[in-house]
Formats: C-alpha cells, structure tokens, sequence
C-alpha cells in the first residue's frame, strides 16, 4: 500500500510488512500506470502500444521504478514478461491508487443533456445513416432538444485527426482504421451481405448456387464506407472472379439500375431490406458463399474516454443498437 505523507511516500510491502520511504518530489506517479500496463498485458511491447508509448520509454519506465522500489519487478519469459509475487501485491494497491487519484481530482463536471446547446459530430458511411441516424435523432431530440446532432463522412486520417481533437465524438459503423492504439471501440451489431435482383429476374432462387451467382453479371459498389471491402478481399482469398459489367461509388442508385437489368449485386443486407422496402422492384436472394459478417462499433478516442458529454453520447448510442434490437431482420430467418 501506498501512503502519502508530506513530501514523502511510504511504501508498506504487503508480502515482507517492511516499509520503504521515497521523496515524493523524485516519484513519478506515471510509472504506477506503466507498472499496470505492462502487468495486465504481460508484454512491455504490448503495455507501449496500449498507452501509446514507445517500447523504450516504457522499459526505461521501469528501469526508473525498478530503482526506487531496489529490486525486480518483472521477470522475461519466451512470450513476454511475468510479475514478481512483489508486483502481484503492487498491482493491487497502484490500481485503487490511481482509481482514488482519478475520482478525488480528475472527474469532470456532470454533463445536462437537456440543457446542452452545442454540437453532437458522429461520423457515419451512407449505409450507417440508413441503419443508425434515425433512432439516434429521435433519442438526440427528446433527450438533448438544444443539441444540434451532426453526421460527417471523412477520410481515415482525416477522422482519426477529428477524433483526436474533439472534432467528431464517435465514429459508428465499419472503421477498421479506428482498430488501433489511442482509440476505444464497443460493439453494437452483427450486419451481413445479401444479393439484390430484379423482383421478375428469371432467377427465383431463395438461395443462389455458386454456379448461378457466378453465371449471372455483377453490379459491384465502390463506396466510401469500408464495408464492401469485407466481401470484395473474401472472393480475392478465395480466387473467385465474377463478372463485372458496372462499377458505381454509389448505394442510392441500385434500386433503379438493378431494377431495370439481369444484373446482381451483393450489399449489406440493411440496405437490401430498404431497397424493397420503398416499393423498388427488386427482391433479395442468400449469397452462395459464407461472406464474413460486418462487425459495426462505435469508436471513440481515448483522450474523451472519461469526458462526461462523450460518455452520455457512447451510452446512448449502446443503448438503441444491439442484435436483439436490430431493426433489419435477416431476411430468410
């Protein structure tokens, strides 16, 4: 355990009950969340992609601890690192310490969202305003009716330099991009892919075989959103080619295209139940294939992680999308 008494730290080892004294003004209490980070993932390389360090700086980190404690704090294995039975104990109490030292002095002001007049940014693809916009404006207006909710499409880097600097406070939907150090992700939903043809194509079948699907000509979507990578860089690994009469960036255009041709196309099945929905003359079929489903995540940054407006945003959001709330069924279910 760890206490502080003036300028000096006293240290009481949990194993030994001997005490140790620091000087507070030579103790960083930095190095308690490095000595977590590498403890909790048993790696230093690990532990520097997690805080978003560089793998010196963390061993240095430790090098500095490992002084002021006089003895070993972790020991090199073949996959990384293992915890002297020392460090088992100092994990414990650095954890309540720094949790004590974020709640005494760094939790923000609580955040109103009836009384909040600013801007709520989410970044969103054309396929994730179908799915997600609607119920997040419906719960945005009742619950935040000064906010105005605001929907960017941005580039990678470009969003993740948004995010970064407050700009846009989630990104919801495909952004594997956003699958890295400095930012956190919750999952919301499974999505997955489905054939749209004209609704009197002389295919009719519920399920299209491989032979047909790759006998028939394609429509392929080269949109904004990284979804249709998922089924594009599945047929590369399997080396099946079929055959493409028309590129377009564009979802919004299909219904008419394919409603007017023999061809087919394979989209996210939220927007093939919208297609037929609006009274296109198109209908969906299965996809011959086991296509790897969407996984669609909010991200945020992590520099908002504990920010009170961020965080009632993030809760919303949870809140409306799940798999047993998902409005788009699976159409053959």
């Amino acid at each position: 355990m760890l206490h502080n008494t003036n300028e000096w730290i006293t240290f009481i080892d949990p194993i030994n009950n001997t005490r140790a004294r620091m000087s507070l003004r030579d103790f960083d209490l930095n190095l308690l969340r490095v000595l977590l980070a590498v403890y909790e993932a048993g790696s230093v390389s690990r532990a520097a992609e997690h805080l978003g360090l560089s793998q010196p700086t963390v061993s240095s980190a430790l090098g500095r601890l490992r002084r002021a404690l006089g003895e070993p704090l972790f020991i090199k294995t073949a996959s990384g690192v293992t915890p002297t039975a020392r460090t088992h104990a100092l994990a414990s109490s650095a954890r309540a310490m720094l949790a004590r030292l974020e709640t005494d002095f760094f939790v923000a002001d609580r955040f109103d969202p009836a009384k909040y007049e600013g801007n709520l940014t989410v970044a969103l693809s054309d396929v994730g305003e179908l799915v997600f916009l609607p119920r997040i404006l419906d719960s945005v207006r009742r619950l935040a009716p000064l906010a105005m909710l605001d929907s960017v499409t941005l580039a990678p880097g470009e969003l993740m330099r948004a995010m970064e600097d407050g700009e846009v406070d989630l990104a919801i939907g495909y952004y594997p991009d956003l699958d890295a150090a400095g930012f956190y992700r919750e999952k919301l939903l499974d999505h997955r892919f489905v054939c749209l043809l004209r609704a009197d194509h002389p295919v009719q079948d519920r399920q299209l075989s491989l032979e047909r699907f790759l006998s028939l000509e394609h429509a392929a979507v080269r949109a904004k959103g990284r979804s249709q990578e998922i089924f594009e860089k599945y047929l590369e690994r399997l080396r099946i080619q079929r055959r493409i009469v028309l590129r377009t960036p564009h979802f919004m255009s299909l219904p008419g295209i394919i409603g007017r041709s023999d061809l087919v196309v394979t989209l996210p099945h939220a927007i093939g139940h919208y297609f037929t929905r609006v009274g296109e003359k198109v209908r969906m079929a299965e996809p011959p294939l086991a296509i790897p489903h969407i996984e669609l995540y909010q991200h945020w940054h992590r520099g908002f992680h504990h920010d009170p407006r961020n965080r009632w945003l993030r809760t919303l959001v949870a809140g409306l999308f799940s798999d047993g709330q998902d409005e788009w069924p699976y159409p053959f279910a």
